[in-house]
């Protein structure tokens, strides 16, 4: 994303007037929402600059900090962790643009330690860049296999167990994370077929801007 990004982290940057972080936290604040946690790394503190501690958007916020190198994609959980307490909780990728519904994660998230199952995801169609997916679909479970793929879209609901052992500041990527429990089916998903964009690159950030303008 160079040079949008060479003073700014992916989330700030702005599309249709707002940054895309600022999406995610009014749709969460949106169905009920009132405690975010946010993981900083590169520029984190213009993350934190923007945003204060969340009061004027009627949210709290609190900061977990990976330090100047990304943790993965799980480690930057297992180091908020101390933050996200002891029960099931969501998790948005900062830089997509999407119009999902949050409120259907509520449900998923709160069913995980009844049903023992460990991660809820949501997978959406594989875009251009992705043309082979992440994952595929089993009656309602994660596999890794024996279907056609769908692409992971960086929006689910855990449970701390999944992160059990996993020590802090340490780089840990979900995928690999999630191969055993998926494996043991304990790992639920299901498609979304909306709006979703990666803003990845300045092209398809360029996607979401005339997203936005087509309404």
């Amino acid at each position: 994303m160079r040079p949008l990004t060479a003073r700014l982290p992916k989330p700030m940057l702005e599309v249709g007037g707002h940054c895309l972080i600022e999406y995610h936290l009014a749709a969460l604040h949106a169905f009920g929402v009132r405690e975010v946690v946010v993981n900083l790394s590169w520029q984190g503190e213009r993350i934190r600059e923007a945003l204060g501690d969340g009061a004027t958007r009627q949210l709290s916020i609190r900061y977990s900090e990976e330090g100047p190198e990304p943790l993965g994609t799980a480690g930057g959980i297992v180091a908020a962790l101390p933050l996200l307490g002891d029960d099931p909780f969501l998790v948005v990728n900062g830089d997509i643009h999407t119009d999902f519904d949050f409120a259907r994660l509520i449900p998923r998230a709160t069913a995980l330690s009844a049903q023992g199952t460990l991660a809820h995801l949501v997978l959406v169609d594989n875009p251009p860049h992705h043309p082979r997916g992440d994952f595929t679909l089993d009656k309602g479970f994660i596999s890794a296999g024996g279907g056609p793929c769908l692409t992971f879209s960086g929006i689910g609901a855990y449970h701390p167990g999944l992160f059990a052992g996993l020590r802090p500041g340490q780089k840990y990527q979900l995928a690999t994370l999630l191969r055993d429990p998926i494996a043991a089916r304990r790992v639920s998903g299901e498609r979304y077929g909306g709006k979703w964009i990666d803003a990845g690159t300045p092209e398809r950030l360029a996607a979401v801007e005339l997203l936005l303008r087509s309404g």
